[in-house]
Parts: C-alpha cells; structure tokens; sequence
C-alpha cells in the first residue's frame, strides 16, 4: 500500500476488527458482511496503486466503484435485513440486485486474487443449484431451486457468503495474521534464521537444515507457504546452493519446508481456524494433537536433506566463526515471549481472538526490552501489512461460503461420500488415495484452505466412518448392547457387520456416540479433518500448479516445474503421516501410545526417505530397498507387536553400519 489515506483506511478497519473481537458484541452476519465489502474495496482501490495503471483511466473509475458497490453492498444487507423480515423474506427489486452484486464481487475478486479456478467452481455450483442439476442423472441429480432462494440463502443468511467460513475469516484469521505480522515486523524473522543457522549449520547438510528449520519456524508463524518461501527463500536457498546443493534441490526443501509451516503449531494457517469451527474440537486440543506429527514431516524433509547431502559428499558448513546459539538467545530470546503468551492465554481458556489480542501486546511490549522497540510506526506498518496479507485470503473464505451451501443444500456431499464407497468398497485405504487423488486436482486451481473447505464437505463424513468402524464393530460385538442400538442392528438382521455395511452413515453415528467413548471419538474425528487437512497442503508443492515451488524456482533461478517436481518429492511426508492417522493412535491415543508411535516412525520414516532418494549412507541395491520397505513396514505398522519394531530398527541400523562402514573403507582406499 502506497497511499496514505489506503494506509489509514486499512489500519482504522483492522482497529474495527480488533474492537470487535475483544471488546464488542455484534452480529456475525453483521461482522461479516463489513468483513467482506472492506476487503473488496481494499483489494480494489490497491489495483489502482499499480504503477501500469493510470490515474483518470477507464479501469481506475472502475476500480473505485467497485470500492464504493462493495460498501454499498454490506450496508444495504445491514440496514434493510428487518425490512425484509417483515415481508416474511420475500424478495423486492433492491434484494435481487444486491444480492447479485454481491456474489458478483466474491467471483470478481476471488478471480483477481486466485485466479479463474474458483470463480468458475461458483458459477458452477450456482448453475447446478439453480438449473443444471435437473439435467443430471443419478445420484447427483437435483431439481433446482428458485432464483429468489438461492440468493437468500447465499447472502442474506449464514449459511452462504456470510457462513461459517466468513465468521471464521472475520475473527480467528484475522486476528492471527495481524498477530504473525506484529512478529514479522519485530524481527522475529532475522532471530528465526540466526537461531537455525546456529542449530543445525554444524551437521552433515547443514545449510538444507538451517532451511528446514527456519522455514519451519517461520511459517509456525506467518501460516503461509508462499509468503514463508519468499522471506526465508531469499536467505537459505543461495545458502545452500553455495554449500555444494543443487539449485533445484535447494529450491524444493525451501517449498517443502514452508509448506509444513502450515502443519505446525501454534497458529497452523486459516484451514486450523476452520477444521475447529467444523468439527468443534476446541483449538488447543488441535495444536496439542498436531506438534508430533508436524514434527515428524520436518524430520522427513531434513532425512532428504541428510542424505542429498551424504550423496553429494557435503562437510558441514558452521565455522569457528559461527554465531553461538548462547549468544542468538541473548539478543532475541524476548521473540519466545509472545509465543508463550499465545499458548498460556489458550490454556487458561481464553478464546483464540482473545489470546491472539494479549499476543500482540506482548510482541508490542517484549520489543521493548530489546535493542529495537516497537513505536508507534511500527505499530502502524504491522496493522496495515497484516490487512494487505490478509486480503487474499479474506476474500477467498467469503467466497467459498457460497460453494459450502450449495454442497449443503443439494447433498452433494452425501452424493460424493456414496461415490467414493462404491469405488473404495469400504476400504479406507483406497479411499485415502480417492481423496489424495481429488486433493491433487482441486489443488490445481484452489488454495490450500479452499481445498480443505471442499474435501472436508465432501468426504471428511466417510473417513471419520471408516476410521471408527473397527472400534464400533468391536463393540457391538462384545455384546450387552443398549434396547435402541440393539433395535437399530434389528432393522438390518442383527449382525452387526451386516448392519453397518448397509446402514446409513447419520445412522452409524447415533451409534457410535451411544457405544465409543466421547475422548476416542474425537481423536477420531480429529484424525479424519487432520487428514484432509494435511493431504490439501499438497497443492504448494504439487506440479502442474504449485506457488511455494514457483517462488523458490524464482529465488533459484530454476525452471517451475521441475523444482515442483523436487519438492513434491521432498514433501512426501505430507501422504506418509496421514497414514498414521488413520491406521495408529498418532492422534486418537493415550499420550504414550502416541509417543510411542512418533519413535518408530522416526525410524521409519528415514528408510522410506531412503527408498524414495535411493541412497542412505551410500546409493543402495535392489535388496537393500527390499529391506527398507520391511524395515519400515515393521517399524509403522502398530497392530505388529513391540518386537516387531524392534526387528524393524535393527535392519534399519544394520543397513546404516553396513553402508557407513563401507564408504569408509572405500574412503580409506581412494585415500
């Protein structure tokens, strides 16, 4: 933002949400209504500040009526909702052009800020809501609704633009990016990459490390993929492409490692603010199930990093003049204090927008006992780059809203769950891989959140069944059943494995919340969301269409798709770890079986990490990769008994002496 009456404005409407978050009590529609014709004026009077537009030119007047359409647009829905209440919903003239100036502002500028994948998906679902349906056959097929309905439901409700995902936008979001973008203008960055390169410069690798870390860090912060790869990209890719790694490589770690900032906690990007507000499962028990997971994809992509770098004979690059970690965390250790404040205002039970509050006072005041304190101009940056980073995705979770309800109100998402069980045939592995698969292709033209929004609709329902289905079959089996769940296995023979291959899925859950405990329930819905969760973050990395990857190839100098290439590989971690979800308690368990899966699959995600990079300590054999498949089979697979991974490990560690023992004799001959 150049102007500085744009500047003001976006700082006075951030100070509006703020107000409203912690101190104010007003309608979410409301809220949400403001949310969305703010940002459309502030997403369209910013085109105007391009240096390629012209002031008095055709696009810049038309640039500022839509600002003033935008605006127009939020308070007619503010000022006349109990006008139209009081005609029982009955729609005049004005609601009809409102109501379609709306939803023509959402595909405007979702168009301007994401491209022409998801205003074309709207003007689908709008179509096949309103007429195309009729002219489907089978399970998707739908009569239509009246034009008046649709535009009802979609604006004038919150059940469309102004949904869930728009109250999510309004609050949750908002407030964490201001919150990341307080942090950001701190400095927390510069800390971020020193205190990395202070870690993990001195091992084999160390600067794709210090990538990883830092990456990893700071997109626990910003949430953004594309944003983290930009500001860490710029340090750690020359870094490691002058310790001796590839640019393409160098590239794809930094796309991976950004990619996972999202997987971290404590802020996990806008899709964490909605996978609480789906399934209801409180935010701190999100983050709390989330950290080992994350962890274990940071590992995975340093294990690629590790062995690139054994592959390519790299020496570690710390030298005696290295910063000391000591010496890092003296001048920067006041940048941990907001993160601790976040994390003990969420565990003292304050609400998210709240503790997000007290956060960045806390950034604003741990400045303070730093060399560079905060002022008031600062203060004013942050707040203003905080609502341009947040422009995009603002207007993306309005947008969105209108898809959900046309999902909603067709059944769509039933349609697509019975779909995917005729083709899985209640196999929840395949099932994994139709939704991998769905993911890759909404990937293409959806954000990440967007992605999530869609495919937890459509299929997060059947995963979490597939997922509980074991545990309820178990249970219904032992017998001593209650009168009304023994009468529901009657209307379906009375054999349990019958009844619930036959029964529908809201059936299956009246079931399962009168027969498995509500903590295990939740570990398992959480498993389900987690998935999709995770298996969206794919379209970052995922060629053809991949930002994270596009803008670590720009830092790099390499060609697009083949860094995608890289880093999809590198980021393996993101289909290896949803698997855990599903098949072991990872996320569902006790905090020891949890544990206790998170060693292993250490381990075991090293010997697939060799598998894919086709190299450990040394490049390995057909055999050796046989033995890593069984390696890491044994290692993962929780129903095998302790020893088992025991046995698993022990070929791990075998092939690992085995080929380090060897390089060294080679070594010592060559020498």
């Amino acid at each position: 933002m150049k102007s500085t009456y744009l500047k003001w404005g976006a700082f006075s409407f951030a100070i509006f949400h703020i107000y409203c978050n912690v101190f104010a009590s007003i309608s979410e529609l409301w809220l949400s209504a403001i949310h969305f014709g703010g940002f459309c004026a502030i997403c369209a009077l910013m085109e105007n500040e391009k240096e390629e537009l012209k002031r008095n030119s055709v696009k810049f007047w038309i640039n500022i009526g839509l600002a003033i359409l935008a605006t127009a647009t939020s308070s007619y829905l503010i000022l006349f909702e109990n006008a139209l209440y009081a005609r029982e919903t009955e729609f005049i003239l004005s609601d009809y052009i409102f109501a379609l100036f709306a939803i023509g502002l959402a595909i405007e500028f979702t168009r301007r800020t994401t491209g022409w994948f998801m205003p074309l998906l709207i003007i689908t679902s709008l179509s096949y809501i309103l007429f195309l349906g009729r002219y489907i056959n089978g399970v998707f097929a739908f009569p239509g609704l009246s034009l008046e309905t649709v535009l009802y439901r979609s604006f004038f409700t919150s059940e469309g633009m102004f949904g869930l995902t728009a109250q999510i936008s309004s609050t949750f979001v908002f407030m964490f990016i201001i919150f990341g973008s307080f942090l950001l203008r701190s400095g927390a960055g510069d800390f971020i990459v020193r205190l990395a390169q202070c870690l993990a410069g001195r091992f084999t690798g160390g600067a794709g490390l210090v990538a990883v870390v830092g990456s990893g860090l700071m997109g626990s912060v910003s949430g953004s993929a594309v944003a983290n790869t930009v500001s860490t990209g710029v340090i750690t890719i020359p870094m490691m492409k002058q310790s001796g790694f590839q640019g393409r490589f160098s590239a794809g770690v930094v796309a991976a490692a950004s990619t996972g900032g999202a997987l971290m906690p404590p802020v996990m990007g806008a899709g964490a603010f909605v996978l609480a507000s789906y399934t209801q499962i409180s935010y701190l028990t999100i983050i709390a199930a989330s950290a080992l997971p994350a962890i274990l994809y940071f590992l995975t992509v340093c294990y690629f990093v590790r062995i690139e770098a054994k592959r390519l004979q790299l020496i570690p690059t710390a030298t005696a003049d290295s910063e000391k970690v000591s010496d890092v965390l003296k001048e920067g250790w006041h940048f941990i204090i907001p993160m601790i404040a976040l994390v003990g205002f969420l565990v003292s039970g304050r609400t998210p927008t709240t503790s997000a509050a007290f956060a960045i006072i806390s950034v604003v005041a741990a400045s303070w006992i730093s060399p560079n304190p905060m002022k008031l101009g600062d203060v004013f940056d942050a707040i203003v780059d905080g609502v341009k980073t947040m422009a995009s995705t603002a207007l993306l979770l309005v947008a969105v809203g209108i898809i959900i309800n046309v999902v909603t109100t067709t059944g769509v998402g039933n349609a697509f769950s019975l779909m995917i069980v005729e083709w899985a045939q209640g196999s929840l592995f395949i099932t994994l891989i139709l939704v991998a698969l769905a993911s890759l292709v909404l990937g293409m033209g959806l954000p990440v959140t967007a992605s999530y929004i869609v495919l937890a609709t459509l299929s997060a329902p059947l995963i979490f069944d597939l997922i509980s289905q074991a545990q309820l079959l178990e249970a219904l089996q032992a017998g001593d059943l209650p009168s009304n769940v023994a009468a529901t296995l009657g209307l379906f023979g009375g054999d349990p494995i019958v009844a619930l291959q036959e029964m529908p899925l809201e059936m299956k859950q009246l079931i399962r919340e009168e027969m498995i405990e509500p903590e295990l329930l939740t570990g398992m819905l959480l498993s389900a969301h987690l998935i999709i969760f995770w298996l969206s973050q794919d379209s970052n990395v995922t060629p053809p269409v991949c930002l994270a990857s596009f803008a670590a190839a720009g830092i790099a100098g390499t060609r697009p798709i083949a860094t995608g290439f890289t880093s999809w590989k590198v980021a393996k971690g993101l289909y290896l770890v949803p698997v855990l979800f599903a098949y072991s308690p990872l996320i569902s368990g006790t905090w020891p079986e949890r544990i206790e899966v998170f060693l292993w699959s250490c381990m075991g995600l090293y010997a697939m990490a060799g598998l894919l990079q086709w190299h450990l300590e040394t490049k390995i054999n057909a055999l050796i990769a046989v033995a890593l498949v069984l390696s890491a089979v044994l290692l993962m697979w929780t129903p095998f008994p302790v020893y088992f991974h025991f046995a698993g490990a022990a070929i791990l560690l075998t092939i690992i002496f085995y080929q380090s023992r060897s390089a060294s004799v080679t070594s010592t001959i060559n020498t």
